[in-house]
């Protein structure tokens, strides 16, 4: 597709497609290359479940170092 195509097709846009086209582009060129996007929040999903079931974080704490030293 050339560029001459990609205007073409960009006139048959609405405006608000349009304005939606120009944020799009706009923002991609605020993204620096190789630059990682920011998580979303639904990406920790499931992360420190353990703390919904009402443990104490000092007990967490204690019996994960505890099982530390039960290791071979």
């Amino acid at each position: 597709m050339t560029l001459e195509d990609i205007k073409h097709e960009v006139r048959a846009l609405t405006v608000e497609q349009r304005k939606q086209l120009i944020a799009f582009i706009v923002d991609s060129l605020t993204e620096a290359e190789g630059e990682e996007k920011p998580h979303n929040i639904l990406d920790f999903e499931g992360i420190a479940a353990h703390q919904a079931d009402g443990e104490d974080p000092q007990d967490y704490v204690d019996r994960l170092r505890s099982e530390w030293d039960d290791r071979p």
